[in-house]
Order: structure tokens, then C-alpha cells, then sequence
């Protein structure tokens, strides 16, 4: 799927070239299909957050949120997302919140799994949200970006840090996310994985001001080809890097040099095809906990 603005369509199946991202349905996700988990599973453990030093607060009382996993959640748009929490969540303290948007057709349990952040995220004192999945177009991209907003009203969020990610159509709405007119301002760092934008869609876009981006692709990924690389270079152009000097750091990703401030560039491609979440998460959540630290 090319994400095109002049071929964003209203109806039916949507975003740029809609036999290729039929395609993507059909060759990522059929294992998971095959055993897909049903709703209302038990979820991954939750982890204790150490609030030791808790910067930024909600009053008391005033965020009726839950600890722990809540499920069950639907936005004006229909569409249903669920809510993790640190085991110990202090309604009080303003945590940062990590949005995952679910591949092509897979609901937010099977996005759970197949991402695998919970258990980690929580103990890094992330509130972590899941949502299903909803056919791409613009009108979609600015439903998805509303969530946050959602969240932040039950849960004790601070919304300068949100953090979004997802595989697949997943990634291309975390990235889209970061570029759309209406939404732009949600997400203050992307972590998009295998998503279907090239870097020539992304030139029908304005550049927003510096922020972190750290785009995973796999290498052997043949349905999008390439087009972490190119997303990669206009980010790191629209983040004020050299575009020309790359360093190795965690993960085997390469981070551009001499980035403006407020805009670290991770390239992180990995060995895996298309089908395959990248072995990240570990420098995922440090990247968004301190993209400072790979500039």
C-alpha cells in the first residue's frame, strides 16, 4: 500500500493501491489468523512502575480510570481500543502513553501479542493502549489520533508524550499520525514498523517541527520494499540532520548525526520479512523514554 494523497479514497478500501494492501492482509497475518486469540483472553502480566521522583500529577479524584487491564473501550467512531496500566498505576502521576495500532484486520488482543510490549512498557511506567483495526484513509488516521485525547480524560496522562507504533497498516497510521494536518500535534515521537509509505508520498507533506522518529524495516521485506530507508531520509531531512553521517548504536539501528535538537533519527532495519515484529523493544521503549540518549 502506497500512501498517496491524491489517491486517498472516502469509500471501501482506501488508501493507495488497494490490491497491495489486500496483499498485505493475506501474506502478514495468516499464521496469526490461524490462531488468532479470542477477546477477553488473560493478558500479558503487568509490571510495578517505580515512581520514585514523580514529575507532573492530576489532581485527586479527577481521572476515574482503572488500574490494571481495562477492556471494552469504544471511541465515538466505533473504534474499540483497551487500556494497560502499571500494575501499582497512580492515578495522580502524569504517565507517558504508548499507542499501538493494530495491522492490517487483527483486532487489539491479536496486536498485543504480536507486539508484545505490555509486560515491558508497564514496568517502564507507560500506559499502554491497543486498538482494532480500521479499513486506512485520512478520515481513519484522524479517528485513530482522537484516542489519546480519550485516554488522557480517565487516565492521568501527560500529553506532550505520547508515543506511537504499530506494524504494518499500523505503522503507516503512527506515521501518518506525524504528518496529517489534524493530528500531527498528537504524537511527540513514532516508531513506525514495516509501514507502507514511501519517502515520495511523504514529499506531498509539509515537515513539522523536529521530533524523534525511529523507523523499523525488516530487509527482506518484499512488499514494501525499501521504503523504511526513504522515510527514514526525509525524516531525517525534516529533522535537520546530515543526511549523509550515520552512526551505529543499540539494536543495530544507525542514528542520523547532528539532528536538531528534540529530533533523534533512528534507521533500524532488521533481517526479518514483512511478516515479522522487529526484536526492538527493548531499545523501542528507551527510545521513547529518552530520545535524547541517540542523538
Amino acid at each position: 500500500m502506497s500512501f498517496d494523497a491524491d489517491e486517498i479514497q472516502s469509500s471501501n478500501y482506501h488508501v493507495g493501491n488497494v490490491y497491495i494492501l489486500r496483499s498485505a492482509c493475506a501474506l502478514l497475518f495468516l499464521h496469526i489468523i490461524l490462531t488468532a486469540c479470542s477477546e477477553n483472553e488473560k493478558p500479558p502480566q503487568l509490571e510495578p512502575f517505580v515512581y520514585a521522583n514523580a514529575t507532573g500529577h492530576c489532581s485527586v479524584g479527577s481521572r476515574p480510570g482503572l488500574a490494571g487491564a481495562i477492556d471494552g473501550k469504544v471511541s465515538a467512531d466505533g473504534i474499540r481500543y483497551m487500556v494497560r496500566t502499571p500494575s501499582n498505576y497512580d492515578p495522580t502521576f502524569a504517565h507517558s502513553l504508548l499507542m499501538v495500532y493494530a495491522p492490517a484486520g487483527q483486532g487489539r488482543w491479536a496486536s498485543e501479542r504480536f507486539a508484545g510490549l505490555t509486560t515491558a512498557a508497564t514496568g517502564a511506567g507507560f500506559v499502554v493502549v491497543y486498538t482494532d483495526h480500521k479499513p486506512l484513509n485520512i478520515s481513519t488516521i484522524e479517528q485513530l489520533g482522537a484516542i489519546p485525547g480519550l485516554v488522557a480524560k480517565e487516565w492521568c496522562i501527560d500529553e506532550s508524550r505520547v508515543s506511537a507504533t504499530g506494524h504494518s497498516d499500523g505503522g503507516t497510521a503512527s506515521q501518518m499520525l506525524a504528518v496529517i494536518e489534524k493530528t500531527k500535534t498528537v504524537p511527540a515521537i513514532i516508531a513506525p514498523s514495516a509501514a507502507g509509505v514511501t519517502g515520495k508520498d511523504l514529499e506531498a507533506y509539509q515537515c513539522r517541527a523536529p521530533i524523534p522518529v525511529m523507523i523499523m524495516h525488516g530487509k527482506n521485506d518484499k512488499l514494501f520494499p525499501g521504503w523504511g530507508a526513504q522515510r527514514s531520509a526525509w525524516w531525517a531531512g525534516c529533522n535537520h540532520c546530515d543526511v549523509t553521517k550515520m552512526k551505529s548504536v543499540e539494536g543495530g539501528c544507525r542514528a542520523y548525526q547532528g539532528c536538531a535538537s528534540g529530533g533523534a533519527t533512528l534507521y533500524c532495519e532488521g533481517t526479518g520479512s514483512h511478516r515479522d515484529w522487529p526484536n526492538l523493544n527493548q531499545v523501542l521503549l528507551d527510545f521513547f523514554a529518552h530520545p535524547e540518549k541517540f542523538q
